[in-house]
């Protein structure tokens, strides 16, 4: 067996554009507290300051990988192994999904900017997480590439 692994699918869930802009009030608000001391200060310190806020926006932005092996989201992995029904939902589903329906033990990698989710089953006797639910923007395609995954692991099985 290699331990080369091939990457079926990869999504990085950038922040949505409004983030950025929304973000952009802290220039105005630093402009309000360092220019009354001095105005060259007021301006640097805004852009320092919103710059620092894209940067950890952008820093932060989590990715899902699936790979022939394994189901990655973020610093998470998931043994291709052991992922049993993976499940799609978005709009209201995703939100229940989210809220009512949720297992407190369910392991989440959830992004507010991100509508859809899918729930991926952990079939782990030894694991006391039931699920995972991971924030996606096609939720479809990662479904088809576990799907890939579990395929090509029993094909080398």
């Amino acid at each position: 067996m290699s331990n080369s692994r091939v990457t079926i699918y990869r999504e990085r869930l950038w922040p949505a554009p409004w983030l950025f802009i929304s973000t952009a009030l802290v220039i105005p608000a630093s402009l309000l507290v360092f220019l009354p001391i001095n105005q060259t200060v007021g301006v640097i310190v805004a852009v320092i300051l919103y710059a620092g806020c894209v940067t950890m926006l952008l820093a932060g932005s989590p990715a899902i990988t699936v790979t022939d092996t394994e189901f990655v989201a973020g610093k998470a992995r998931l043994p291709i192994a052991i992922v049993g029904v993976v499940s799609g939902f978005s709009g209201t589903d995703a939100r229940a999904e989210r809220g009512p329906r949720l297992d407190a033990r369910a392991w989440l990698l959830i992004r507010g900017w991100v509508d859809p989710v899918v729930k991926v089953e952990v079939v782990d006797a030894d694991d006391p997480t039931p699920y995972w639910i991971v924030s996606t923007r096609r939720p479809a395609a990662v479904i088809d590439a576990v799907a890939r995954a579990k395929a090509a692991a029993k094909a080398s099985a």
